[in-house]
């Protein structure tokens, strides 16, 4: 499920990153020595930090009384641009962020469609100094729902008759992440 995804996504970009800091100290080390003085202790900072989890809308609303002039207005429907993800994870929290179920409108056709059915089962998670680093979702397995989220984006389905055949003769609940 989604929120496994989350703790997985969270759990490996821990490890890689502490994994770098273990093995290419020296290298870090000359790396912030002439670009960026505050790197390692970003890294180390980011390995050590519980990453706060929040809905969509939550940040949305966070956004929306933040007192702050954004460039890209913030509405709840509309995707969240940098400058929102850097607020949110630098200004506001202060470490990594987990926005969780977006809205369905925004998200592609293959994301899991929620108990709401307002919202996809799509997390991002946001880095401080970056925003997004890790994008996700859990799947929709229900072909009947993979179906109208297609019809709804004017999708072809015969484009996409092995990936519906995929629901059709069995599948099971599952998400992913892609990192970078």
């Amino acid at each position: 499920d989604l929120a496994a995804d989350a703790d997985l996504a969270e759990g490996l970009l821990k490890h890689v990153i502490r994994t770098v800091l273990d093995r290419c100290g020296p290298d870090l080390a000359f790396l912030a020595e002439r670009s960026d003085k505050a790197l390692l202790g970003r890294l180390e900072s980011l390995v050590d930090s519980e990453f706060v989890r929040m809905d969509y809308s939550e940040a949305i609303q966070i956004l929306e009384n933040a007192g702050k002039r954004f460039e890209f207005p913030v509405s709840w429907g509309t995707d969240l641009q940098t400058e929102h993800e850097r607020f949110l994870t630098e200004e506001h929290v202060g470490r990594p962020v987990v926005v969780m179920n977006y809205p369905e409108k925004i998200k592609a056709f293959y994301m899991r469609l929620n108990d709401d059915e307002r919202t996809v089962a799509a997390m991002d998670v946001l880095a401080p100094g970056i925003g997004e680093i890790i994008g996700g979702s859990q799947r929709e397995e229900r072909l009947e729902l993979l179906d109208r989220r297609m019809r709804q984006f004017h999708i072809d389905p015969d484009h996409y008759q092995w990936y519906r055949d995929l629901r059709r003769y069995g599948t099971v609940p599952h998400a992913g992440f892609g990192l970078g």
